[in-house]
């Protein structure tokens, strides 16, 4: 991409447990090289809802969109990503279902030896995470201060959410970028790479922990820039 084209649109989707914003790093790094950024607020109550807040700001951009989309956001942007702007997908540490699977039933299986994320038992149909250990397993490559503002932030997931499957996955018709977070205790590596290699993504490997677009937004916005073209 030359620097008198205009950069392509960038659209950014949190996971369970956080806002989006989380993304500010990404953000700052993807403005400072040209591109028109927005960054998605998902309530997530329900993957439904979440697929049209996801298109409402996809349908606010101009040109070209290539959408990102961090954990349980992978989910969405699988859905949201047949939006007739996207032209690029990007999963950070993200979950890639195929046709009819969740969050639910691509956890369920789990790695042998995998660590488990230390999800509370739901509580009026929402999911939390045990805030003790949300440090070490969600955070753990960030200041122990910013890990423990952010557990004690979190936006409760609601089981619709989680539960919710997706109809038509877009990375079948779009090109798919896929960053695997080597040091991540939520979603294991191992996990993240066969989803990468199932929807035949473009993959980079970066030591973090699932936090990574926090701790690493350079990493990740390059990883975007080369999913935007440039």
């Amino acid at each position: 991409m030359s620097d008198n084209a205009p950069r392509r649109s960038v659209v950014l989707v949190h996971g369970g447990f956080v806002d989006g914003s989380g993304w500010q790093g990404v953000y700052e790094a993807l403005k400072d090289d040209g591109y028109t950024v927005a960054v998605v607020q998902n309530p997530t109550l329900s993957l439904e809802g979440d697929v049209a807040a996801t298109r409402q700001v996809i349908d606010a951009q101009p040109g070209p969109v290539t959408l990102v989309g961090h954990s349980y956001g992978g989910v969405v942007i699988t859905e949201a990503g047949n939006h007739e702007k996207v032209t690029a997908l990007a999963y950070i540490a993200a979950f890639a279902p195929d046709k009819s699977e969740s969050v639910n039933t691509l956890i369920a299986d789990p790695p042998p030896g995998a660590a488990v994320p230390p999800i509370l038992p739901p509580s009026e149909g929402f999911l939390l995470l045990d805030r003790d250990r949300f440090a070490e397993s969600f955070a753990g490559d960030l200041p122990l201060a910013q890990a423990e503002f952010m557990a004690d932030s979190q936006v409760p997931w609601g089981l619709d959410a989680a539960g919710g499957a997706v109809s038509t996955p877009a990375w079948r018709t779009k090109p798919s970028w896929y960053l695997v977070a080597t040091d991540d205790r939520m979603i294991p590596p191992p996990a993240q790479h066969a989803m990468a290699e199932r929807i035949g993504a473009r993959t980079v490997e970066v030591a973090g922990s699932h936090a990574i677009y926090v701790s690493q937004p350079a990493a990740v916005a390059d990883l975007i820039k080369q999913a935007a073209g440039g």
